[in-house]
C-alpha cells in the first residue's frame, strides 16, 4: 500500500485506541514473515533493525531490503532504525529511505539527551522522517540479554517528560516503566500510574520497549493509557528457534525447510501480537 512514517501510523493508532507493533527484522526471512502477517490481518506495521544488529546483517544490506518490502506491501509499513546510537547509523538509515529513526540517548545526561535528540530531529526532518526518543532507560539489551537489576532507578522522570518533548520536537517517546529488553527473570510489575502521568505531560504517543513476555493485561493497560507503539523481538527469536528445532528433530538436512520454518514462525508470533494490540483490520 505505502511506505509511511511512524508519525502517520501512530496518529491513527491514537485516534482509534490501538497500538502498532514494531518487529525487529534481522534477515530476509524475518522481513517476509512480518509483512506476511500484516497483509493477512490487514494491519499497519513497523519493521525495524537496531544498530547493535549490524554485526549480523549490516544496515547497508538489510536496509534496502526492508525499504523495498515496505514499498511493495499491501498494508502501510514504516521502516524504523531501533536504538540508533551514533550519527553514522542514523544518517545512513535516513539516506537509505527509512521513514523513522530512534535516537537512544537514555544513558546520557538529561541536557545532553535533549541536545542530541534535537539534532536528530533536524536531520530526520530534512528527510521527512519521524523521530522516537527515549527518556529514562529500559534495561536489558537488544541482543536478548536478561534484565538489569535495580531498574527503578532508571524509570522515566515524570516531571521531565513535558520539558523533554517540547524542547526536542520528537514524535514519540520511549519510556521506562518496568519493562526490560530480552528475557524476564521474574514477573514484570509495570508502573501504570507513572505511564498515565507521563502521557498527560508529554501529550504524544508513548512507546513501550521490552514487550516480549508481558501479559495480555499488561498490554491492555498500556494501550489504554497512551502506548501507541510496542516493540517485539525476543518472542520472535523464541518462536523461530522452536520451529527450527522441530525441523532438526526430524533429521532433515534440507536448509530450505529451516528458511520456511523461520518465516512461518515469525508470521505466527506477529499475528498473535497484532490481534492483542488491536491493529488487525486497521489498514
Amino acid at each position: 500500500m505505502a511506505l509511511v512514517t511512524l508519525k502517520e501510523l501512530l496518529r491513527d493508532a491514537e485516534r482509534n485506541r490501538y497500538a502498532v507493533g514494531m518487529f525487529n527484522t534481522l534477515n530476509l526471512e524475518m522481513v517476509k514473515g512480518v509483512i506476511r502477517a500484516a497483509e493477512e490481518l490487514r494491519s499497519p506495521v513497523i519493521i525495524a533493525v537496531a544498530e547493535v544488529h549490524a554485526p549480523f546483517n549490516p544496515l547497508s544490506l538489510i536496509g534496502p531490503v526492508m525499504v523495498r518490502a515496505a514499498k511493495e506491501a499491501r498494508v502501510p509499513v514504516a521502516v524504523h532504525l531501533d536504538h540508533g546510537l551514533t550519527e553514522g547509523a542514523i544518517r545512513e538509515a535516513l539516506s537509505l529511505g527509512f521513514t523513522s529513526v530512534m535516537y537512544d540517548g537514555s544513558t546520557s545526561a538529561y541536557e545532553d539527551n535533549i541536545r542530541s535528540t534535537r539534532q536528530v530531529v533536524e536531520w530526520a526532518g530534512a528527510s521527512g522522517a519521524s523521530v522516537e526518543a527515549e527518556l529514562g532507560h529500559v534495561g536489558g539489551g537488544e541482543a536478548g540479554t536478561e534484565e538489569e537489576e535495580h531498574a527503578e532507578a532508571f524509570y522515566t522522570d515524570v516531571e521531565q517528560a513535558g520539558d523533554f518533548v517540547s524542547r526536542t520536537g520528537c514524535d514519540a517517546l520511549a519510556v521506562a516503566i518496568g519493562t526490560v529488553h530480552g528475557v524476564y527473570r521474574s514477573q514484570p510489575r509495570l508502573d501504570i500510574k507513572r505511564l498515565q502521568d507521563i502521557r498527560e505531560r508529554a501529550q504524544l504517543p508513548i512507546v513501550l520497549h521490552g514487550g516480549s513476555g508481558l501479559s495480555e493485561a499488561d498490554f491492555r493497560a498500556c494501550i489504554t493509557n497512551g502506548v501507541g507503539k510496542i516493540n517485539i523481538c525476543t518472542d520472535m527469536f523464541i518462536g523461530m528457534m522452536s520451529r527450527i528445532k522441530a525441523v532438526a528433530d526430524t533429521g532433515s538436512i534440507n536448509y530450505t525447510e529451516v528458511i520456511t520454518a523461520t518465516e512461518a514462525a515469525v508470521a505466527e508470533v506477529v499475528k498473535g501480537k497484532m490481534q492483542l494490540f488491536g491493529s488487525q483490520n486497521r489498514a
